[in-house]
């Protein structure tokens, strides 16, 4: 079943298997907060979001695989892991899928970035 978004791409909850961590994704821009595991936290900015994990923006250090939780405005924050790291971005997977709900209530409430081509 799609989510209804504001971003004409649907977006299946079945598509993101928890053996790959595949969905697709959405580009947006969130303000968040980044908590490596043991450490304060930090502000980030999100550019991409699906059901299976997250881009942001974050100058750091994290080695892949180190767990972390990213806090985005009015939600609980969400456990993920390190997939890579480029020094400038960061791509994690979530610990569990996002439930369809609360990525569509994002979606509504932040709204989605439509590249200029």
């Amino acid at each position: 079943m799609p989510i209804n978004t504001l971003d004409k791409s649907a977006v299946y909850y079945d598509d993101a298997a928890l053996e790959d961590r595949s969905s697709p994704r959405v580009m947006l821009n969130i303000p968040a907060t980044l908590r490596p595991s043991g450490v304060t936290g930090f502000g980030v900015n999100v550019t991409n979001l699906s059901l299976s994990g997250f881009a942001c923006e974050a100058t750091t250090g994290m080695p892949v695989t180190a767990r972390c939780w990213l806090a985005l405005p009015g939600l609980a924050p969400l456990q993920a892991e390190v997939i890579w790291n480029n020094g400038t971005m960061v791509g994690c997977a979530f610990a569990n899928l996002l439930n369809r709900s609360i990525l569509d209530s994002i979606l509504n409430r932040f709204g989605v970035v439509i590249p200029a081509n």
